[in-house]
């Protein structure tokens, strides 16, 4: 059985990349979300920045909630999916997502809604995203 909790290591180039996934079970599936989240500058409390990808169901798009393997986010109606857990997934959402960090240079921690950068990663074409921003 797999840590679904452990701290993962990503090499991008000579920046060293730390990750988690974290899953959030509400009472309703609209209360869940799958958060996957880069940390650099080490694990050190006050060191480097974080960068997190927020996951929540939308009109567009479901998370897992036991009805599927743990960490998958999946569009609807085509029914493109990524598990986060995987590092190759985790590692196309950074590549994407990791201009958010340039933009905002003063804020440590940086939380922005996942499914843009999905429909970057899964199509690399104009597809429409969920409309909601992170929780």
């Amino acid at each position: 059985m797999r840590n679904e909790r452990r701290l993962r290591r990503l090499a991008v180039g000579e920046t060293v990349w730390y990750w988690t996934v974290r899953q959030r079970v509400g009472p309703t599936h609209g209360d869940c979300r799958v958060t996957l989240s880069f940390f650099t500058g080490g694990t050190d409390k006050g060191v480097g920045r974080r960068l997190s990808l927020v996951f929540a169901p939308c009109a567009l798009g479901i998370v897992s909630n036991t009805y599927f393997e743990s960490g998958t986010v999946v569009r609807l109606p085509d029914r493109s999916h990524l598990n986060l857990y995987e590092p190759g997934a985790a590692r196309r959402l950074l590549d994407a997502a990791a201009p958010a960090l340039d933009a905002q240079p003063a804020v440590r921690n940086v939380v922005v809604d996942g499914w843009p950068y999905f429909a970057e990663v899964v199509d690399r074409a104009d597809q429409p995203a969920c409309a909601h921003g992170p929780a």
